[in-house]
């Protein structure tokens, strides 16, 4: 399996397992097939709402002797209603909990906006924290505070543009080591990759086939597809793997970790093969300059007339 190695010498598998919009009553399973099928990786969140159903996935695989804790590298992510000083470590625990762990390898603010106490997803100008009541300094030093105390072994963030990344580094006493946005050929964020790679911050990407079976209130009915460009089944066919496939090794041809989700057990070891697929150079450049700009996660759902939060509180303003 190749890896991205942290400044430390841990290592994390470049593919894992996204858990995203996987059900309870799916994702034990699909956890299952996914450590047999060789992936030791699998990014969580506590807002996906079935961290207790993958805990009980790994228990049984760490029990039954598929693999060990060890062997395992395991992302969860701080919701929003938890960004205050004293909010972070209670979160990080709960998660521990439902995980049934010791400790996470990975803990990443999950989005640069913050919510009050209790929220799950804000609907009105009330349940908004502002940066004046919660400053990301403040969540930055929970985060620290976090890693130091062993509850996770590396501390990093997600959805971060460039500002917001140098108000936590310039406050910080560490560096983020990580940051998860989303990523594939129609939003490759040059910009943002070059500025990380450049502060030794290595990169997540998520939602890399383009999350198409995501809530149909937040889709638009113009999308896009990933699938049905033509570049991609191009390569799809010189290469003869599947268009998914492509899109995958895409990232892990930039050095960027990947996390597919599937419940399907074809499509979870179709997804871990592409790790196998050797581009030419030219290729990845091809897949870097399809000309067409989309981002299927924009964010809309935190900005807006009932938020403080702007979409330039979100995103690069990159179309590189």
């Amino acid at each position: 399996m190749k890896s991205i190695k942290f400044s430390n010498g841990d290592s994390m598998p470049i593919i894992g397992l996204g858990t995203w919009k996987s059900k309870p009553g799916e994702v034990y399973q699909a956890i299952l097939w996914a450590i047999e099928s060789g992936y030791r990786h699998i990014d969580c969140a506590a807002i996906y709402d079935n961290e207790k159903e993958v805990g009980n996935a790994l228990q049984f695989a760490f029990k039954n002797g598929l693999v060990t804790r060890e062997e395992m590298f395991i992302t969860s992510k701080l919701w929003n209603s938890n960004h205050r000083l004293e909010d972070v470590q209670p979160a990080l625990k709960k998660t521990l909990k439902d995980l049934k762990l010791e400790y996470l390898d990975l803990y990443l603010v999950h989005w640069p906006v913050s919510f009050k106490k209790g929220v799950g997803f804000a609907q009105n100008r009330e349940e908004f924290f502002t940066y004046n009541d919660v400053p990301l300094s403040q969540t930055w030093e929970g985060m620290e505070d976090c890693k130091s105390k062993g509850f996770t072994k590396h501390i990093g963030v997600s959805n971060f543009n460039i500002a917001k990344l140098e108000e936590i580094i310039k406050s910080g006493k560490q560096m983020p080591e990580m940051n998860q946005v989303e990523m594939h050929p129609f939003n490759p964020q040059h910009k943002l990759v070059e500025y990380c790679q450049s502060k030794g911050i290595h990169m997540t990407a998520y939602s890399p086939l383009g999350s198409g079976d995501r809530s149909a209130s937040i889709k638009k009915s113009d999308e896009p597809s990933l699938f049905e460009n033509q570049v991609v089944m191009e390569l799809a066919d010189k290469y003869q793997v599947s268009a998914a496939q492509i899109l995958i090794a895409y990232s892990i041809h930039r050095g960027i970790v990947v996390i597919p989700k599937s419940v399907n057990e074809g499509r979870i070891k179709q997804n871990l093969a592409s790790v196998e697929i050797q581009f030419d150079k030219e290729d990845v450049e091809k897949l870097s300059k399809i000309d067409l700009r989309y981002r299927f996660i924009d964010g809309s759902f935190f900005t807006g007339s009932k938020s403080p939060y702007a979409q330039q509180d979100l995103w690069e303003n990159d179309n590189s």
